[in-house]
């Protein structure tokens, strides 16, 4: 039998690639419904389609495949319970949101000062690790924090979070988003997190919105704890806080990670997990992409490939506008990747 697959139409590269051995429908995300998913075997999809039981109640779907990093967006205990398998794009844009962190840095600390800062990386998985080397290669002093790392790892390389607080010039958060012990990351940056800053320093975002109390880095800001918030991921967005859209350095619509390379591996690594399901070999896509991020980096080369206050300048102009500047993004290149 045929498969059925949704894809949601927002997803860039997918037209074409499992068409000649499923019957495939693209989809905008108001359109992927209880009635559009009923006979869909398979859906292929971002983070703005919730996945869960009043979605697929009834339906056939036996995978979804997110061309996303996180899964927040799913409900991984419903689709256990229910046989349907989860797969999403670990790392595929990973590169972009450290050209997004560091370019927000070096636009506030400008390109030949960088060195002797230190920075806090919180979370060191795909988009930490690549900060990390890049701050380094930068002259950056770097502390990382990374508890669930550091309990598996043992490793004396990790700080707790109170040390970042008081000794770094910049924090930044890469963590998922969670609720649950024994590390929740839910308002990690909260207001007693706030009050124990002991260097003014920039804030960044560029995670999951709920891990920092926006009330909160407000007051921070207000009250000189918190030089500069660098936000791309908002609390209750598209809805997001005019307070801190006006007082963040950089603010911007959830796009850290929207690089064309990013795209193109969240597209390929989402089409190959259907197609493995149903034994079917994709089309080979038109457009390629490294595997990874550049080996070394220079401050003026990462300055040149992206400038974050543009965005920032974009979103002020008409906050309503948050899904349709992201929808829309003209997908960047990241670093080292430049096109002719």
């Amino acid at each position: 039998m045929t498969p059925r697959i949704i894809i949601e139409s927002n997803i860039p590269f997918a037209k074409g690639l499992l068409d000649h051995a499923a019957t495939v429908s693209y989809l905008p995300p108001q359109e992927i419904t209880p009635e559009s998913m009923r006979h869909t075997d398979a859906l292929i999809t971002r983070t703005r389609t919730r996945c869960d039981s009043a979605l697929l109640d009834g339906s056939q779907c036996s995978i979804i495949a997110s061309a996303t990093i996180g899964l927040d967006h799913v409900d991984l205990g419903y689709c256990r319970a229910n046989g349907i398998e989860v797969a999403n794009a670990p790392g595929c844009n990973a590169p972009a949101v450290a050209q997004y962190v560091m370019a927000s840095i070096i636009a506030a600390y400008g390109a030949d000062s960088l060195a002797g800062l230190t920075i806090g990386i919180v979370g060191v998985g795909h988009v930490g690790q690549i900060v990390e080397r890049w701050a380094r290669q930068l002259g950056m002093s770097v502390l990382l924090c990374d508890p669930p790392r550091a309990e598996k790892e043992g490793s004396d390389i990790f700080c707790p979070l109170d040390r970042i607080a008081r000794e770094a010039d910049i924090i930044t958060f890469h963590t998922p988003l969670t609720k649950e012990a024994p590390h929740p990351t839910y308002h990690l940056a909260d207001e007693s997190f706030f009050r124990t800053l002991a260097r003014k320093p920039m804030v960044i975002n560029a995670a999951r919105g709920p891990i920092v109390d926006t009330p909160a880095l407000i007051n921070a800001m207000d009250n000189g704890l918190v030089s500069h918030a660098v936000i791309d991921c908002w609390e209750g967005e598209p809805n997001i806080s005019m307070p801190l859209l006006k007082k963040a350095f950089v603010a911007t619509p959830h796009i850290a990670g929207y690089s064309r390379q990013g795209k193109i591996r969240a597209t390929e690594m989402a089409i190959a997990a259907v197609g493995r399901k149903f034994n079917i070999e994709p089309r080979p896509m038109t457009e390629t992409a490294p595997d990874g991020a550049a080996s070394h980096v220079t401050a003026h080369e990462i300055a040149a490939s992206y400038d974050p206050l543009a965005d920032t300048a974009a979103l002020r102009h008409d906050p309503s506008q948050f899904e349709a500047l992201r929808n829309n993004y003209n997908l960047r290149d990241e670093t080292g990747c430049a096109t002719n």
